[in-house]
């Protein structure tokens, strides 16, 4: 008899087998899997009662927490859809993402309600609004007290297929409205199973939510850690200082974050010397960062470090970037270098490198073609977008829209997202080579590379750069220094250091605002505006 692949079993297992162990650690809070479990319950007859159904989309604006973890099973009993929302959005990107997925029902921390309340009344199908940490002064339904009202004894749950769309996931929306990623249980389990392999998940790792959950469900945190009865440790914010406390109070073995987030780490180390005594485990995924990076992290916070590459779409981990047993002879310069790729194909996925024709590219990390994903997590469409899903799954693949490069040794490495590559007279450039060079000055914190205007190569890169507290850097000194390590027509031709470099929820840093901001410069120097 065939056994559906259901998430809601994910909890079961750890129940089972774990019951009486801690699940969470949330701001004070400590609840044992069996008690996470209640709570699911009691969410779910909670929903059951507020008239929700299956394939109702039951949306969440809220942190890393307690609240947001138990709504992914208590979501999911009933079959409804998950709709995450990113912190970070606009009140009128809330207004077109819960109008459009159709919600009924939103859980919002308190903290975050200002976001929503001047537009409550432009939302079409939400029926009610309850507030996770509610004041007395919002006049909205307290979650706590909500939930108590109703039996934490098992809930019967809808029956469930695995193929069902179990969350609704909004991409950013930076060239046009957010378009919602529908993931099925199905895309999800079989996610946690390959992701749980590679980074090697057991019932002893204690993990730190430090990428959000509503990113791509903070990466399936949610259940493949889960799923192995590992302890989860929440906060609804996180600074270095935060993240290091963390650490140290909760012996935490592996984070996930995007590289600015460790970068930030590496700086507050460096002046704190904050006492890490576990073995820990960093996975970074987002722009590959230079060699030079990953030999700070291992050497002075003695950190692993593990890069890995996906995307919503894909559930989303496609790549990771490890050392396999037969290239374990390689020198340490040359392990370096290949753990700053994206990476090979994990347990479940065929990445593949294509060219305009769609015929994969010779593997020698020359050639360049577009990053095209086959895997079991490849997401079912967009939601209410037929035209988007057509164009995004072709020929069976998910088109990512990546551009990368395929050695010997099946190591693909990212070369710039199509509409970042620079064309400088009629070469390719491309902007994260450039950034990786600039990380290597001493005085450069962060650093971004877009395309700028010239009346002779057509464009050429320009640099925004965040330089290190206490240290100071010129034009021209920053210039040179490119020179120095990269063809001509690949060097800066200018320079605009500000404060910092805007970024998205996960740590990414945000092209698109940049190249406004530099055209509202009118293309000379800059100005970074909120």
């Amino acid at each position: 008899m065939n056994v559906p692949l259901l998430l809601p079993d994910f909890l079961d297992r750890a129940v089972a087998l774990y019951g009486e162990k801690d699940a969470v650690y949330c701001e004070g809070r400590v609840v044992t899997y069996r008690q996470l479990n209640e709570r699911v319950n009691q969410l779910s007859h909670g929903l059951h009662n507020l008239g929700i159904e299956k394939e109702d989309r039951v949306a969440y604006l809220a942190g890393n927490s307690l609240e947001m973890l138990e709504g992914f099973y208590g979501v999911f009993q009933l079959g409804a859809i998950m709709v995450p929302l990113n912190i970070r959005l606009k009140p009128e990107d809330y207004v077109f993402i819960l109008n459009h997925s159709e919600a009924k029902v939103l859980f919002v921390d308190q903290a975050l309600y200002d976001l929503i309340n001047p537009v409550i009344n432009q939302f079409e199908t939400i029926k009610h609004i309850i507030v996770h940490y509610k004041d007395p002064e919002t006049n909205e339904t307290d979650y706590d007290d909500w939930l108590a009202t109703f039996s934490p004894e098992s809930f019967d749950r809808a029956d469930l297929d695995e193929n069902d769309v179990c969350s609704l996931l909004y991409t950013s929306g930076t060239t046009g409205d957010p378009k919602g990623v529908m993931l099925t249980h199905r895309n999800n389990y079989l996610h946690a199973l390959s992701a749980m392999h590679h980074l090697r998940v057991t019932d002893r790792d204690v993990h730190l939510h430090v990428l959000p959950m509503f990113h791509v469900n903070g990466w399936g945190s949610p259940f493949y850690y889960t799923a192995n009865g590992a302890t989860h440790i929440c906060s609804r914010k996180s600074t270095p200082e935060s993240i290091f406390k963390a650490m140290q109070d909760h012996k935490v073995s592996i984070l996930h974050m995007a590289p600015t987030v460790l970068n930030a780490l590496l700086l507050y180390h460096e002046q704190h010397h904050p006492a890490i005594e576990q073995d820990v485990r960093v996975v970074i995924a987002g722009s590959a960062p230079p060699p030079a990076f990953i030999t700070r992290v291992e050497e002075e916070l003695g950190w692993e470090f593990i890069q890995v590459y996906g995307m919503t779409e894909s559930s989303p981990l496609s790549l990771i970037s490890t050392i396999r047993s037969n290239l374990a002879g390689l020198s340490k310069s040359e392990k370096t270098d290949l753990k700053a790729k994206a990476g090979f194909s994990m347990i479940g996925s065929d990445v593949r490198i294509i060219d305009e024709f769609g015929d994969e590219v010779a593997h020698d990390g020359k050639q360049v073609g577009e990053v095209a994903v086959r895997s079991h997590g490849v997401m079912k469409g967009y939601w209410k977008n037929e035209r988007a899903t057509t164009e995004a799954l072709q020929n069976g693949r998910l088109l990512t829209g990546d551009m990368g490069t395929i050695d010997e040794n099946g190591y693909i490495n990212i070369v710039d997202r199509k509409k970042d590559v620079i064309i400088s007279g009629g070469e390719n450039i491309s902007s994260i080579e450039v950034e990786g060079v600039l990380y290597g000055h001493p005085a450069v914190l962060e650093a971004a590379v877009i395309a700028v205007p010239h009346e002779k190569w057509g464009e050429t890169p320009h640099a925004y750069i965040v330089l290190r507290k206490d240290k100071t850097a010129t034009e021209q000194e920053i210039i040179t220094f490119c020179k120095e390590k990269l063809a001509h027509f690949k060097t800066v031709t200018g320079i605009t250091f500000v404060d910092e470099l805007p970024k998205t929820a996960s740590g990414k840093i945000q092209k698109v605002q940049i190249r406004d901001a530099y055209w509202e410069a009118q293309g000379v120097t800059g100005r970074l505006v909120n």
